[in-house]
């Protein structure tokens, strides 16, 4: 008899997020289900990981008789430590989010969904991080619910290119108001930063990171026309930053 797939669910925006809970019960039809996800809020956290403090793994019940873990460190502790402590086998699928907000285009860059699912791409499990485009903590994951099924299944069933995995990015509203799915490449967009300067009771100034967010790319081939056709986006990426095209160039410096 064969075994069920084993399937590993992370986020950033911790085990209690509505987005996470959306997941779960996505995930239950396809495999057995372990969660390992952080405590607090980790958004924006990037691919950081915990060298300067220990980490705290505690076993939750949020889910009832779903096996999971609160983790007190970055997504990406909660990744390693549930291959490398918690996990009697490796998963077949690591799925991050649902995380409340995009993360298409250069978003990725800083998310912390997305580097759960680049860190499982690193230890070669398949991988998704999936994203729904409201921050509302009490949003609609409807379909977001749909489509992970749909797209984890695929990724089940068909697996992904070694180094590789997928940032899917879903619009905000109904299931029958959504357009489909986009296979698409990330978006050249950047935030315009700015902050919001104030001081504290004690005169001593502080800082909110706030600003504005650009879309210079007018392709229609992106993630970010797509999510604004209202489909569903699906952006293979990499952990590979390499800048191949420069190479033949850089070689004809004078490096001596």
């Amino acid at each position: 008899m064969s075994k069920k797939p084993l399937i590993l669910i992370t986020n950033d925006d911790s085990i209690n997020a509505k987005g996470i809970a959306s997941l779960v019960k996505a995930m239950q039809s396809l495999g057995d289900i372990v969660v390992v996800a952080p405590d607090t809020v980790q958004s924006g956290m990037g691919h950081a990981i915990t060298i300067h403090h220990p980490l705290r793994l505690k076993p939750s019940d949020v889910f009832g008789d779903i096996e999971a873990y609160t983790c007190s460190g970055t997504p990406v502790d909660c990744v390693k430590l549930a291959i490398y402590e918690i996990l009697k086998r490796r998963p077949d699928l690591l799925v991050s989010g649902v995380n409340h907000g995009s993360n298409a285009a250069t978003n990725v860059l800083y998310s912390g969904t997305m580097s759960a699912a680049v860190e499982g791409a690193i230890e070669g499990i398949p991988s998704i991080g999936f994203s729904l485009l409201d921050f509302d903590e009490d949003a609609d994951f409807d379909a977001s619910i749909e489509y992970a099924t749909k797209i984890s299944k695929l990724v089940l069933q068909n697996g992904l290119s070694k180094g590789t995995c997928l940032n899917v990015n879903i619009p905000k509203g109904k299931i029958d108001d959504l357009s489909g799915m986009k296979i698409c490449r990330q978006g050249k967009a950047y935030w315009e930063d700015s902050f919001d300067k104030r001081q504290d009771p004690f005169g001593g100034s502080y800082y909110w990171l706030t600003g504005d967010y650009r879309n210079t790319d007018k392709g229609e081939d992106t993630d970010l026309w797509a999510l604004g056709q209202n489909y569903v986006s699906i952006v293979p990426t990499q952990f590979d930053m390499t800048a191949h095209h420069l190479i033949s160039n850089l070689n004809e410096w004078d490096l001596s």
